[in-house]
């Protein structure tokens, strides 16, 4: 049988197998599926023309004999991952993209626009639990996407969200020149250059500093949000330098609440996809996380509300208190964090420098956590199964299980920051923006088609939905096609001011580039695997086959290969939980587990 089951060693430093990306139509799960598919797929008019032989063992069965290198180790504990999760989307977006949402949008518009938002990443998480506890894999998403849908377009969304991952760790390094501009212009470069060795060195020396830096700069991001909420309402109420009730007053001030019309509007969708960005990567951690098959389950039902919690608040109190045509709030060269004008607003410029201190200290956690995803993607590409999508060479891992080559490759792409001396940090970063909100996009499109696929091929193998190990019942039968259908309506639109009232290249290449590059991507990836331009038919005679699909077929999917087996360690971390929650002081440890 053409599968492989997902385990984990019983030491702390458990290991994930290698095969981190896997074919839905390569390998499946009874011998009469496997049968079905083991004439050459030139035989058939009916299937795609993948070059396989089903009796072969895929890298995940040649290559379990190997020695520790070029695997990955299960090192991030639930307290970790959460906060993970958290650091992953409280970032440049919130702390800085919001002065670009306010400038462009309005109040109103960046306080419907993060909601709607909000509301699409929070069904788009689940659905990615779903399959992340399932099938608890390095790849993610893009491993979903190539199993379930369609091996090409997963080629394309690997490499572009590769790109995406790298292209924000540039992002963070330009947004930390602007916050240093809040103190001086000058040699803003080389602390660039300082804080890239600084995330390099921690994401090189094992997963669990990664995850330990993580934990504890997430934390002190929320304290910080907690603080400026409390500051915000004080702020609003009249506890501020001129001493006046704020109230709605910024609603109502020229051009308020929609800046800009309708494409004021729709701008501020690009913004909002990239201040709630890297949510999605939270099921790439699910390849290094103890004992998935609970822990994943847990962080996907709490963490986002407390994201959203934190995100929608924050926004509000910024559009109450900031006006949107507040000096340098965004421009080609500055971009000034509406967080350090509140504390500015209230009267103290000591607690608006730490203020920007610890924006600061943000910036450098979502480029480790941007830095950590781009090299997992670029790992998982390159052991995906059986054929691999990325060269050899990045599937290299040190013995602490770090995927060296890939994390020096992901990492150079941050070069980019240095451009911001010759365009313009604000200009620069606005456009990296633009990038990393679309690729978001397409991240969330991606996880709702592979949701879409991988229920309907678990249903039509016999399976019922109950089977699985965490399928919230609410978004059975509209949560895929409403993320695919309402995603793929923002992304179209939200260039629109790029296009009227007068065209600019720049900002529509910024907006819609992806998509062509995705679609050449995706047709090399068929011509290369003999599905386009050329073909045989029947009896082996050359015929011209201009094009045909390698969309996955679900009656054959393999549904049993990568899920994960629980061992006896992950009964006990259970059972140890269960003992604290029930016994003396059990509210501490019920109050420890909800925040931690």
């Amino acid at each position: 049988m053409g599968s492989t089951v997902f385990s984990m060693s019983t030491s702390l430093n458990s290991q994930s197998h290698p095969s981190s990306t896997g074919y839905g139509t390569m390998a499946t799960s009874s011998r009469d599926s496997k049968d079905s598919i083991s004439k050459h797929p030139q035989d058939s008019h009916e299937g795609p023309h993948t070059h396989y032989d089903p009796e072969q063992p895929t890298l995940a069965h040649a290559e379990d004999g190997r020695d520790d290198r070029a695997r990955l180790h299960r090192g991030l504990s639930s307290r970790q991952v959460s906060m993970i999760a958290i650091a992953g989307t409280i970032g440049t977006g919130l702390f800085l993209g919001t002065g670009r949402s306010l400038a462009t949008g309005g109040p109103a518009s960046i306080l419907i626009c993060y909601t709607i938002v909000g509301f699409i990443v929070y069904i788009t998480l689940l659905l990615l639990g779903e399959m992340a506890t399932q099938y608890p894999v390095a790849g993610s998403f893009n491993a979903y996407a190539v199993r379930f849908f369609s091996p090409s377009y997963g080629f394309a969304l690997s490499w572009n969200y590769w790109f995406n991952d790298a292209v924000s760790v540039a992002g963070d390094l330009t947004a930390a020149q602007m916050l240093l501009s809040y103190w001086t212009p000058n040699h803003l470069w080389a602390i660039s250059v300082c804080f890239w060795f600084f995330l390099v060195g921690v994401n090189s020396i094992h997963v669990k500093a990664y995850g330990e830096l993580e934990y504890w700069l997430s934390l002190l991001k929320i304290v910080t949000i907690v603080v400026f909420i409390i500051m915000g309402v004080l702020v609003n109420v009249g506890v501020n330098s001129d001493g006046r009730y704020i109230g709605s007053s910024n609603w109502r001030i020229e051009g308020a609440p929609f800046v800009g019309g309708f494409s004021g509007f729709a701008s501020v969708f690009v913004t909002a996809s990239f201040a709630y960005g890297a949510t999605e990567s939270l099921g790439i951690t699910a390849g290094e996380t103890k004992n998935p098959s609970k822990n994943m389950p847990r962080v996907i039902k709490m963490v986002f509300w407390r994201i959203i919690l934190f995100y929608l608040i924050s926004v509000l109190l910024i559009g109450l208190n900031v006006p949107h045509n507040y000096p340098n709030l965004s421009n080609k060269s500055v971009t000034t964090s509406p967080f350090t004008i509140v504390f500015q607003e209230a009267g103290s410029k000591a607690a608006a420098s730490f203020m920007n201190t610890v924006i600061m200290t943000s910036v450098l956690s979502a480029g480790n956590h941007a830095l950590y995803a781009g090299t997992r993607v670029l790992y998982g590409l390159s052991t995906a199964v059986p054929t691999r999508q990325a060269p050899k060479i990045f599937s290299w891992t040190t013995a602490n299980g770090v995927p060296l080559p890939a994390l020096l490759a992901t990492s150079s792409i941050s070069a980019l920051c240095f451009g911001s001396s010759y365009i313009g940090s604000g200009q620069l970063w606005s456009w990296l923006q633009n990038l990393v909100g679309v690729s978001n996009q397409i991240a969330w499109i991606s996880i709702g088609l592979a949701s879409w696929k991988f229920r309907a091929a678990w249903q039509k193998q016999g399976h019922s939905m109950d089977e699985l190990k965490f399928s919230p019942k609410w978004t059975r039968g509209w949560g895929a096609p409403f993320v695919v259908i309402t995603t793929t309506a923002i992304l179209l639109i939200q260039g629109w001011h790029s296009i009227f009232p007068v065209f600019t290249p720049i900002d529509f290449v910024s907006y819609y580039v992806q998509i062509p590059i995705m679609t050449v991507m995706s047709l090399g990836w068929l011509w290369t695997r003999g599905l386009l331009g050329r073909g045989v038919n029947g009896a082996g005679t050359k015929r011209r086959t201009w094009w045909h699909h390698d969309f996955v077929d679900g009656k054959i999917v393999d549904l049993v290969r990568d899920q994960y087996e629980e061992q006896e360690e992950d009964h006990e971390e259970e059972e140890l939980r269960e003992k604290r929650r029930g016994g003396r002081g059990g509210w501490l440890w019920r109050a420890y587990y909800l925040f931690a």
